[in-house]
């Protein structure tokens, strides 16, 4: 098992086009810390993920805020779908550093999560698109700076789903069957896993922990590719980066190739790279020698 990190609940009012909403975010820590880490998760993932790495970045002093993106978790659902997109997601993360008055962040995220830190950190306009939010120390997990279109269809064809589960365990056995590329992990860790992607219904039934409409932009990219999914380039946001980057792939990563990898490391910021054995699409972050590689780099500041 790993440690357990006491976390409060704070609540980001935010906005999009069609209205307010509400992001809710995990902090762990001392508030009072200036060493703040920032960490953001993948497309259908959740806050939670962090926990584990959490305990060990609080431990040694550090502040942590993990949000629910918008649509996922704890946060509000958008009234409006084609909101669901990542200059919203980090729009409101930059509104979080605002009311909070953070300094400047490090920032671990997970695929999605990474791309969200790409754009708050290379877009040319960041100033007037995220004022107040500043990152000075980024971990880019299996987040690559092109995309490989092959494995964005894979996700295209099950993000949005819905299913309703009798019953906690076989919700755990339809969520597991989906995470194999995350690599081996103890029992415990993959009902970690399950658990934290699965709400109660009233009625005793389960569910996914998201908005099924997350997918709609999504899944209308691809509808507009015409054909063969293309791969998604962010190269032009990767090579504005100018903060320490440190990239972390699993060896099997469909969606993040070791070519693009490579050449991450030598262009843009020129990310350190740490790769894993027998991990795909992605690190879970859970693993020791995963852990620790967050540390050592976030430790370095």
């Amino acid at each position: 098992m790993h440690d357990r990190v006491q976390t409060q609940i704070l609540e980001i009012p935010s906005a999009s086009p069609a209205g307010p909403h509400v992001m809710r975010v995990q902090q762990a820590g001392d508030p009072s810390s200036d060493r703040v880490v920032v960490c953001v998760h993948g497309l259908t993932r959740v806050s939670d993920d962090f926990l584990p790495l959490a305990a060990r970045l609080v431990s040694l002093g550090f502040r942590v805020l993990m949000p629910d993106v918008v649509g996922r978790g704890r946060s509000d659902w958008l009234s409006a779908p084609e909101h669901y997109h990542f200059g919203q997601y980090a729009a409101d993360v930059a509104q979080m550093a605002r009311l909070l008055q953070l300094p400047a962040v490090s920032w671990v995220g997970t695929s999605m999560g990474g791309l969200m830190a790409m754009l708050v950190a290379g877009h040319p306009q960041r100033e007037a698109f995220f004022a107040g939010l500043t990152i000075k120390r980024l971990v880019l997990n299996d987040a690559g700076a092109r995309l490989a279109g092959e494995a964005l269809d894979r996700i295209g064809r099950y993000v949005g789903e819905s299913p309703t589960f009798g019953t906690l365990e076989e919700g755990r056995a339809i969520v597991r069957s989906r995470l194999t590329t995350f690599g081996p992990h103890a029992e415990a860790d993959w009902n970690f896993l399950a658990d934290v992607a699965l709400r109660p219904n009233p009625d005793g039934t389960w569910r996914l922990h998201y908005d099924p409409a997350i997918a709609a932009p999504f899944k209308a990219a691809l509808l507009a590719a015409n054909g063969p999914t293309p791969d998604a380039d962010f190269w032009p946001l990767y090579d504005a980066i100018q903060c320490p980057t440190l990239l972390l792939r699993g060896k099997e990563s469909d969606l993040l190739p070791a070519s693009v990898a490579l050449e991450m490391t030598q262009r843009g910021p020129r990310a350190s790279l740490t790769e894993f054995p027998e991990v795909g699409h992605a690190p879970t972050l859970i693993a020791e020698d995963q852990i620790r590689s967050v540390l050592d780099f976030l430790a370095a500041d």
